[in-house]
């Protein structure tokens, strides 16, 4: 695109530049969105998915985000989202007050996430740098990337890309392009995922699947464990007669952690979905054990595709 259209494109009326003041060393490259893009309605639509489907993992904890661009650079949001997701607890300050320490709680959560998702800083596209500095870009690449991960029946907006201006600094001077940012994956017939199995199983029989919501305290689901694991679990151990949310919590939760340590669970699985009677979820869970110990009982060791 010529200089001039650039130009239109980063100064509309009412915004200030982005881009104006910001000095590149040479090499250096940085992306910035420019308000014709930031109005694009599926980018706007992926903005309200993500903060609605944080608020609604962080609502025990009363953490409402209003702006993913403002409320989620000081590893705070992501520290509390990343607990809750993967039930690992990280070894951070609460509370981070000054820059410095806000930079070092982001980076410890961003190493955490990056272990989790398989993805390397240098891979990934997003940077303690990025996320500190608001940039909206790299936060949705990330929020994306934990989403698909940890909850991939979220209905996020397909085909999410938008322009984006690339600068950068070369021996004769500033260079500058456009390019196309893709945020989520297009929706073809060829590239759709396959049935949830779970979701046809509950269309097909949900008044036989509704007993699985008698494994919302953890309790049963504990006592199934030990015996198909071989484990004693010491009543001191988990509440044999749960009468809290937090009693019903601590079992669910510990019953996740030894399934997780035997590699049963092949999909992400949040206690609290558990807890709250969450139907696929239990059968998830269920269906981990089944399928080694209806493999067990297998004359020909073939592993089940899926539950019948």
């Amino acid at each position: 695109m010529e200089s001039e259209s650039l130009y239109n494109l980063l100064h509309l009326p009412g915004r200030v530049d982005q881009a104006a003041g910001v000095t590149l060393s040479q090499g250096e490259k940085k992306k910035f969105l420019p308000p014709t893009s930031r109005k694009d309605p599926k980018l706007e639509e992926l903005q309200k998915v993500l903060t609605e489907w944080i608020n609604a993992k962080l609502l025990p904890e009363h953490i409402v985000v209003r702006s993913l661009e403002e409320d989620i650079f000081d590893g705070l949001i992501l520290h509390h989202l990343f607990q809750k997701l993967t039930g690992v607890k990280l070894d951070v300050e609460e509370i981070a007050l000054t820059a410095a320490s806000q930079r070092r709680k982001l980076a410890v959560v961003l190493e955490a996430a990056g272990q989790s998702l398989q993805v390397e800083e240098p891979q990934a596209q997003w940077s303690v740098e990025s996320i500190f500095n608001k940039d909206l870009l790299a936060t949705l690449h990330l929020l994306v990337a934990l989403a698909k991960c940890f909850q991939p029946d979220l209905s996020l907006p397909t085909n999410v890309k938008v322009e984006v201006i690339i600068m950068e600094s070369t021996k004769s001077g500033l260079k500058s392009e456009m390019s196309v940012e893709q945020l989520t994956e297009s929706s073809t017939d060829k590239d759709q995922p396959s049935k949830d199995v779970f979701d046809e199983l509950l269309k097909l029989a949900p008044e036989k699947v509704n007993a699985v919501k008698e494994f919302a305290d953890g309790v049963i689901l504990l006592l199934l464990i030990g015996q198909l694991e071989g484990f004693f679990l010491h009543l001191k151990e988990f509440y044999l007669t749960p009468k809290s949310p937090a009693e019903m919590l601590h079992n669910v939760t510990l019953a996740l952690e030894l399934l997780k340590d035997e590699d049963l669970l092949n999909h992400p699985v949040s206690p609290e979905d558990i807890v709250n009677k969450d139907t696929k979820s239990t059968l998830r869970v269920l269906y981990g054990l089944f399928r080694k110990h209806k493999l067990k009982d297998s004359t020909d060791g073939e592993p089940l595709e899926s539950p019948n």
